[in-house]
């Protein structure tokens, strides 16, 4: 049935293609024949040929669902890659996706609350503020005065979004299993991350939860302003929040306007994003534009408004090391360093030419230096690195992919705000004080003192578990003395069977080869009684061996 399934949805993704003409967005040279022939085929309900560009890409990713709007929201933001009026259009899909019926989203609401939309809020505005790819939201009114917006999951997402999955997730299968350079990018591993992340975008609650655990990250911040979760209100399918009032960061000609400094807005923009994945392990993995706005009341030191964090990051320790370390290894343009780090981290196979290494990453890194980030592409510069990577085997991190998708975001964000941002030097003083304060003394102490009350409660129990290990560790010899001496049975058995069959074959060779000479001799020769006495010989212990 999941394969009939699949089939269908690429049935439906082919279609989509063929109906707003996308293989027309490829190059001549990349459109093979076959591949040519089965997209133009026939077809129903063909798009205006008045449809720009932009508008056909932006109509067919909306009727494929959230994960190819998803898709779009990241291509929105690389200006780079696009040309103008499509990147503008695609924009349309962070916050102006169709929304459902203002009915079913009421509906939808008092199914969760348990009673009418009137005994919680005071107004509630049926047409939406914004429609995005997996959820809408409503402009309201508590019973407290307070004004909030309602965020409703869209009717039967669940549905879509796990037809796409299963088909994403039989497309790496497939890739793994019959095309071996895939493997280096664990197709299934980063699918199956994905999995995890959008699943979760899916629940409300964590949602809200998450918007908490950032507001808290982000208490009295003079950068980041996080809004209000009224948890009373949320559940599964919505969530109830502060209304926040600010322009936002996609309309630049409203922040040039008012003054603001767009330099501080986008070192600030960095500053947050480096905090986030250093010091807290949790970032927001889903700022594309539609989620992200500026509070200007001070244009000299404007302030980030962060919402949507149904999509967030986290590394471990070991993680987050590896990547300031390797992040200052490329600034301070240490390649040796960075072929190091690589090589000790198992990324790339051990025995890899550490100097070849070396000279590849630098040839991909040293043009980027020292240039405004107008003219650095990422894209390119992801490119050539992957590149690099597959020369040297070196696989891809299914964990680093949502700070990748990330980073690509900051970017895109930055190149809008202020081009002439240096993104290197922006970061490079706080990851070299965060590296110093990780290794510093102080640091040490309080995680002493952290752990301390663990290992106050463990302390009774040392001797006992000294013992336990020692007992443990006695039988385990025990354990492998026997395993020793079975084996060793089992070698001697074998040998045993060797010698019988070495002597059974020579037995036979003997007695056949005897009596094949004296089959018809006239005379009694002594090499057929010498064989044949020999074959009786050899069965004989053939036998007694066995």
């Amino acid at each position: 049935m999941k394969t009939i399934n699949r089939l269908i949805r690429i049935k439906v993704i082919l279609n989509v293609c063929r109906q707003y003409r996308l293989l027309e967005f490829l190059p001549q040279k990349n459109r093979p024949l076959s591949l040519l022939l089965f997209l133009v085929g026939p077809t129903t309900g063909r798009c205006s040929k008045n449809m720009s560009e932009g508008e056909r890409l932006r109509k067919a990713l909306t009727i494929l669902g959230p994960i190819f709007i998803k898709f779009g929201q990241l291509l929105s933001t690389r200006r780079d890659l696009l040309p103008t009026e499509i990147a503008d259009v695609l924009a349309l899909l962070q916050d102006q996706v169709d929304p459902f019926e203002s009915e079913k989203a009421i509906q939808i609401v008092e199914n969760a609350i348990g009673s009418s939309i009137d005994q919680v809020f005071t107004n509630f505005e049926p047409k939406p503020l914004a429609s995005a790819s997996v959820a809408q939201v409503h402009t309201a009114e508590l019973k407290d005065g307070k004004k909030v917006v309602v965020k409703i999951l869209r009717p039967g997402i669940e549905k879509i979004i796990n037809s796409d999955l299963q088909l994403m997730s039989g497309i790496a299968h497939f890739l793994e299993k019959y095309i071996s350079a895939s493997l280096r990018f664990k197709p299934v591993e980063v699918v199956e991350d994905y999995q995890t992340t959008i699943i979760n975008e899916l629940d409300l609650l964590q949602e809200a939860n998450n918007t908490i655990k950032l507001k808290k990250n982000w208490q009295d911040s003079q950068m980041l302003y996080v809004p209000e979760v009224y948890m009373d209100y949320c559940h599964q399918n919505i969530m109830v929040m502060e209304r926040i009032y600010a322009v936002p960061i996609s309309d630049i000609e409203t922040l040039q306007a008012a003054g603001t400094n767009m330099q501080a807005l986008a070192e600030r923009g960095v500053e947050i994003f480096f905090t986030q994945v250093f010091r807290d392990s949790f970032f927001h993995a889903d700022m594309h534009p539609g989620n992200i706005f500026v509070d200007i009341s001070d244009p000299e030191k404007p302030k980030y408004i962060a919402i949507d964090c149904g999509i967030m990051g986290s590394l471990t320790v070991a993680d987050q090391r590896y990547l300031a370390e390797n992040f200052l290894a490329f600034f301070n343009r240490d390649y040796q360093m960075v072929a190091q780090l690589h090589i000790e981290s198992g990324w790339i196979p051990m025995g890899t030419p550490q100097a070849e290494f070396e000279a590849a990453i630098r040839s991909v890194c040293e043009p980027i230096f020292g240039k405004p980030l107008s003219e650095i592409s990422f894209g390119d510069f992801l490119l050539n690195l992957f590149q690099t990577a597959r020369k040297f085997n070196m696989p891809v991190q299914p964990q680093l992919v949502l700070l990748q998708k990330t980073l690509l975001y900051v970017e895109g964000l930055g190149r809008q705000l202020y081009p002439q941002l240096d993104l290197w030097q922006t970061a490079k003083p706080y990851l070299e004080k965060w590296l110093k304060d990780r290794m510093s003394p102080s640091t040490l102490i309080e995680e002493i003192k952290r752990r301390a009350p663990f290992w106050r409660e463990k302390f009774p129990e040392l001797p006992d578990l000294v013992y336990k290990f020692l007992n443990n560790d006695e039988k385990k010899h025990e354990l492998l003395q026997e395993q020793v001496q079975l084996l060793n049975q089992q070698l001697k058995a074998q040998q045993k069977n060797h010698r019988r069959l070495i002597y059974a074959i020579c037995g036979a060779s003997g007695l056949i080869s005897g009596l094949f000479l004296r089959t018809g001799a006239t005379n009694y020769a002594p090499v057929d009684v010498i064989l044949i006495t020999l074959g009786v010989i050899f069965l004989i212990l053939s036998l007694r061996s066995k």
